[in-house]
């Protein structure tokens, strides 16, 4: 089965500054002198996805410049650009060839997911979209109060907090398409409550292994600091 992804290259980088004054995020080396967008769409490739589509906006003409039509890459990649900011979902309105099925992902993602077992889980379980989702720990900084009618129970010394988060990736079923608006910025958020009020049945698929948002300067020291150990060897 031939597979398409969309990869989300159009943000300006604004909390990774100032790694962003010269480059776009998704050309932010991590190991080796190699962009997060290459990781990317090497481990695509690997995965069997055969045509990928950069959508682009800031910066765009550097990220074209290096990854033209994909032939280093032995992969099909063409790009849809941005005239103005359309959020995560609304560039795919501007996409006309989309085939019925098709992945979704941020171009400053790192992760060890197998993309084609998510493609096809999606495929199998007929549903109009799939979020990748992962359990992050986050340290609060400050002693936590628990109170009741302004009397103190409890208190937490910086504890650990688990929630479950969206890892930017997603497989979308065209049906997707009749609700993202033409031409406006259209978020991740907006579409979410869209397909909740018209009671479709969105699938959420745990990854329990390795991800990271580079798009966070923590996470991006950290991607530096795993590339030999934990990125390297997913890489073909």
């Amino acid at each position: 089965m031939s597979k398409r992804a969309i990869v989300l290259a159009g943000g300006k980088g604004t909390r990774l500054k100032p790694y962003t004054i010269t480059l776009p995020k998704p050309l932010v080396p991590v190991g080796d002198d190699m962009p997060v967008l290459e990781i990317i769409i090497r481990q695509l490739k690997s995965n069997g996805f055969d045509h990928i589509t950069l959508a682009v906006n800031h910066m765009s003409e550097i990220i074209k410049a290096f990854f033209g039509n994909g032939s280093k890459w032995n992969i099909k990649i063409d790009y849809s650009e941005e005239t103005k900011p359309l959020g995560t979902m609304g560039p795919l309105k501007n996409i006309e060839d989309l085939p019925e099925n098709f992945l979704v992902m941020n171009g400053d993602i790192i992760t060890d997911l197998n993309y084609a077992s998510f493609f096809d889980e999606h495929v199998q379980n007929s549903s109009v979209f799939t979020i990748s989702s992962f359990e992050r720990d986050e340290q609060v900084d400050y002693g936590v109060l628990s109170t009741k009618n302004g009397i103190l129970n409890s208190l937490s010394e910086k504890p650990l907090v688990k929630y479950e988060v969206s890892m930017g990736i997603y497989m979308l079923s065209r049906e997707i398409l009749r609700f993202i608006p033409k031409d406006k910025e259209f978020g991740f958020d907006q579409l979410m409550h869209s397909l909740i009020e018209d009671k479709k049945q969105v699938l959420v698929k745990q990854h329990a292994d390795y991800w990271l948002d580079i798009g966070r300067p923590s996470d991006y020291e950290i991607a530096i600091n795993d590339y030999e150990s934990k990125i390297k060897k997913h890489l073909f």
